[in-house]
């Protein structure tokens, strides 16, 4: 069996790693545009910030490492065609200019994503950067020393981020978005406003509900970025406006949602026979909903790449779906947020109802509490949670993949009122806090009528 695998950052790491134990016997090729592989973006920012001071952890494979399994890996080489009907791959090796021709039988697409760039005036001025891969982070960390003005444009998990990382550096930051307010996608407002407030606090200058428009610049350098709303002056622009899917190649050939992203069946199959893909480059079935949504993360990436590689031969293993479960820490306060918000719930046109709780998370007896909010929504009709969100000083954000499990599972509010959970004075209360906000949750009548005794099977 000839596997070609196009792409090798998450997705592509886990589909080769999990296929060549698999099946020792396969011919498995990867072609891969970048000078290194397997690059673990989720921690551009603490590298960024210092806080990563060797970045080779950030590396979780190498061309070496899957040479040992049988692997060859054919760096600096670009896919430039594929052709499904023949089977067929054009490559061009970008050190040395030459093209040429490959088959396989089995083809996986993990080409990940890329950001998205905006056509705006003075795009091409030095100091506007993107961020996505370890070149792109290795060039801010240059640029940022000569900086002393830094605008982020992108309030999403990597803009915020890296707000936070250049501030604890001594830096003067502007975040710039065309919403109202940051994390908006992740988060409802009883949960960024506080977080906003923190980045007040710390001297971080807020330019929401505003629009970039153009940047201008000096001797072919940045020094304003241009909004909807005024100027900015900056040393330093990092884009973080979010990201497309890389599917160019396979346009016209599979099917795929309106912005590209590659849609596949709960065995990471594409719509093409022998074509697969898995990662940043595919919608995922969103549990929630129940429908195909693209929410590039990392943890998303890595279960369907390892599903790729067990479902490649015979449809063994299907996908569970996803909540898009995830989590942040910004300061002193730990996030996490899965599945709905309760605005994001609202534009899909569901009914749902919230409960909030503010609450200690543990005894007041003990020598220290902190404490903790916690958000779950719920479809109103049926009662099943769609969502939830978290945020506390002491690191509760593990509390989130719980309700996970519970959207996964289609559980009810009720029901988790009343789930079994220790209870120990150093780590909570009698009542668990994902039990209060379900208790809280609960009618405030019940049926009056009472079954007689002879109703009653024991």
């Amino acid at each position: 069996m000839k596997v070609a695998v196009i792409g090798c950052t998450h997705a592509g790491t886990a589909a080769i790693v999990n296929t060549a134990k698999l099946y020792p016997e396969a011919e498995i090729t990867v072609y891969e545009r970048n000078d290194n592989i397997s690059f673990l973006s989720c921690g551009i920012a603490l590298y960024v910030g210092g806080v990563v001071k060797d970045p080779h952890g950030l590396f979780y494979s190498s061309p070496e490492k899957l040479a040992e399994l049988g692997v060859k890996t054919n760096m600096r080489h670009e896919v430039t065609a594929v052709d499904t009907k023949s089977k067929t791959v054009r490559v061009r090796n970008l050190v040395t200019g030459q093209e040429f021709d490959d088959t396989y039988d089995k083809l996986i697409m993990t080409t990940g994503s890329w950001p998205i760039v905006p056509k705006l005036e003075g795009l091409e001025l030095e100091g506007v950067l993107l961020c996505k891969n370890y070149e792109h982070s290795n060039t801010i960390i240059e640029k940022a020393k000569h900086a002393n003005k830094i605008t982020v444009v992108g309030a999403g998990y990597i803009g915020v981020e890296l707000v936070e990382a250049f501030q604890l550096n001594g830096k003067q930051v502007t975040l710039i978005d065309g919403e109202d307010r940051i994390l908006n996608k992740y988060l409802d407002p009883e949960f960024t406003a506080p977080i906003e407030q923190s980045f007040k606090d710390h001297g971080i200058k807020l330019a929401l509900n505003e629009k970039v428009s153009s940047f201008a610049g000096e001797g072919g350098k940045v020094t304003k970025v241009i909004t909807s709303q005024g100027e900015h002056e900056t040393d330093l622009v990092i884009l973080c406006i979010g990201f497309r899917p890389n599917t160019e190649l396979l346009k016209g050939q599979v099917d795929m949602l309106p912005n590209g992203a590659i849609l596949v069946n709960d065995y990471m199959q594409t719509s093409c026979p022998d074509v697969y893909a898995a990662g940043d480059s595919c919608a995922i079935h969103y549990n929630p909903t129940g429908k195909h949504t693209y929410i590039p993360l990392a943890t998303n990436a890595v279960r369907m790449g390892t599903l790729v590689a067990r479902n490649l031969m015979t449809e063994t293993i299907p996908y569970m779906g996803t909540q898009g479960t995830s989590g942040i820490k910004i300061y002193e306060d730990n996030i996490a947020a899965t599945g709905l918000t309760e605005e994001a719930a609202k534009a899909e046109g569901m009914d749902v109802e919230t409960t909030m709780i503010i609450d200690n998370y543990r005894p007041e007896f003990m020598p220290t509490f902190e404490q903790v909010q916690l958000k779950v929504v719920f479809d109103r009709a049926t009662r099943r949670i769609l969502g939830a969100q978290i945020m506390s000083k002491t690191d509760l954000t593990q509390s989130i993949n719980t309700v996970s499990v519970c959207i996964q599972n289609k559980m009810t509010i009720d029901q988790l009122a009343f789930i079994d959970f220790f209870f120990q004075p150093h780590y909570n209360k009698p009542w668990n806090f994902l039990n209060t906000v379900g208790l809280e949750s609960l009618p405030t009548s019940v049926p009056t009528s009472v079954p007689s005794k002879e109703a009653v099977t024991v």
